[in-house]
């Protein structure tokens, strides 16, 4: 069953067109299209800000009251703590309108290119595989059809990778299986690869540190045992590179006056990359002890999360050791989720409600490492330079059984784990795009402009809201979360162009001119 080139390639655009399409479900039919968790708030906010021309905005006077999650107040400005990428491509989404869009087209985008790595790495077999586990994993799913910035570093960090080999692999394997790019193409793949890891780092600094280092290792023993072409094409890469990390220090600078002030430590001192006090909460701060828990927990969620099989998504990744240990380029491929485990075990929180979220953009090792397991035990060939055995007789017993117990593993995950999971994730937060009806309807907006007071003791009720004005407060109703009945007094001098109205979330449809009295 050898797959022809051309078939391969097909089989995969429709596997990348059914992850779309799932994310996409997902994100109409689970999230709503609408934000949910904090980072999601605060992007779209950021997003929104750009799209009017804005790094920052003033900060209002009660900025309490009109509190955005993870949106700074600094010295009379407000502005978002994360870094640049994410929101820029979010604001292009909006003005296009396809805000909703956006993360289900770089997932089915991700899955295109999962394949071109296993494909380049592997073969094509163990490039569809991998594609196709990708696309059932319920990881993938909650991730690509929410407004989190995974699905664009999964894309930047894939291309880079596949860039990479492009530019910087040539081996005799490549010379027997693989056509080597011309030394002109070779150029521009190293511009191309410098140019994602930049965006990545613009994005996700941290995960571009984790994706780049198995590569910078490779780099180095390019430098140390290639040819001055390649040496040049390495410095001119590391030129790039480092010009984004300028990028990233004159963001901070731009933000804060201080290139070396990192805004999330404005919204949490604590919120630092590092062990001992101050990285982390607790007087002792982040510890070897609190890594290891944090590992225990995010493992223990991808085991489930990862491809929906009960504990046991792991399954396979032994055996795609094994098969990848004599292949240096599935090897450079699989390093990246180790690296990323590691990067992230200075980092003092996890990450488990939508998986562990932070190896998200390592996702494609964990996917062609398993392929290349599932490959190999079928008897199917799992190297680039591997034949294809057709099996006859009792043989063929071996890769059927692979492919039954596979696909009772897929359908238990299909039918059983993936729906529960998504289930589990709707009105998140108690957040559901309902609570935005009351003020859509003609006479809500028959009201405006209104300052709306919202009483409620969680942030969630509130928060809901929040998508429904911008940073520069122009919208038709404002929303203000009520801190004490002096505080929501003053909130109509900050606003007297506006009515002021006061909301009670359990009372749906209904605004009051005067707050309510206060139960005994």
């Amino acid at each position: 069953m050898q797959l022809r080139k051309h078939r391969s390639d097909i089989l995969a655009l429709f596997l990348a067109l059914a992850g779309f399409l799932a994310s996409a479900f997902v994100t109409q039919r689970v999230f709503e299209g609408i934000p949910h968790i904090e980072d999601e708030i605060a992007y779209v906010w950021q997003a929104e800000a750009l799209a009017e021309g804005h790094l920052k905005v003033s900060s209002p006077l009660q900025t309490k009251s009109l509190l955005v999650p993870f949106i700074v107040d600094y010295q009379g400005e407000r502005f978002g703590k994360y870094p640049p990428g994410w929101p820029a491509l979010l604001t292009l989404a909006i003005q296009l309108r396809m805000r909703a869009w956006i993360n289900p087209l770089l997932a089915g985008l991700g899955v295109w290119l999962t394949y071109l790595l296993g494909k380049r790495a592997f073969n094509p077999l163990v490039g569809l595989l991998a594609a196709g586990l990708t696309v059932t994993s319920p990881f993938f799913l909650m991730n690509s059809g929410s407004l989190l910035s995974h699905p664009f570093g999964l894309v930047l960090s894939a291309t880079f990778a596949l860039c990479w080999l492009e530019a910087f692999w040539k081996n005799k394997e490549d010379d027997a299986g693989y056509k080597i790019a011309s030394p002109r193409n070779q150029w521009w793949f190293t511009i191309l690869s410098a140019l994602t890891i930049g965006f990545l780092i613009l994005t996700r600094p941290m995960t571009a540190v984790a994706v780049a280092l198995p590569f910078a290792i490779h780099g180095l023993y390019l430098l140390l045992r290639s040819d001055n072409a390649t040496r040049l094409r390495l410095l001119v890469f590391s030129l790039v590179a480092i010009i984004f990390v300028g990028l990233f220090f004159l963001w901070q600078y731009l933000l804060t006056g201080d290139a070396l002030l990192n805004p999330y430590t404005l919204w949490w001192s604590y919120d630092k990359v590092g062990f001992g006090p101050g990285h982390g909460r607790g007087i002792n701060g982040h510890t070897l002890h609190l890594a290891w828990m944090n590992l225990r927990h995010s493992v223990k969620a991808g085991c489930y999360d990862l491809f929906g099989w009960g504990a046991f998504s792991w399954v396979f990744l032994p055996f795609g050791v094994w098969a990848t240990r004599r292949n240096p380029k599935g090897f450079l491929l699989g390093s990246i989720v180790v690296s990323m485990v590691l990067v992230y075990l200075t980092y003092w929180i996890g990450a488990t409600l939508f998986g562990p979220r932070y190896y998200y953009e390592g996702l494609f090792s964990l996917t062609l490492i398993s392929a290349a397991g599932i490959a190999w035990l079928a008897g199917w060939p799992s190297k680039p330079d591997e034949p294809f055995i057709r099996y006859t007789g009792w043989r063929m017993l071996r890769p059927l059984l692979v492919l039954l117990i596979l696909g009772i593993m897929v359908g238990i995950n299909l039918t059983l784990y993936t729906p529960v999971r998504l289930g589990g994730m709707m009105g998140l937060y108690n957040i559901e795009r309902a609570d935005q009806l009351p003020f859509q309807t003609p006479q809500a907006q028959a009201l405006t402009p209104a300052l709306v007071i919202v009483h409620t003791r969680r942030w969630m009720e509130y928060g809901a809201l929040l998508d429904l004005e911008d940073p520069e407060f122009t919208t038709p109703f404002i929303f203000a979360w009520s801190i004490s009945p002096s505080i929501d007094a003053s909130l109509a001098n900050e606003f007297p162009a506006r009515t002021v109205y006061h909301y009670y979330p359990e009372q749906p449809f209904q605004l009051y001119s005067e707050p309510l009295p206060t139960p005994p």
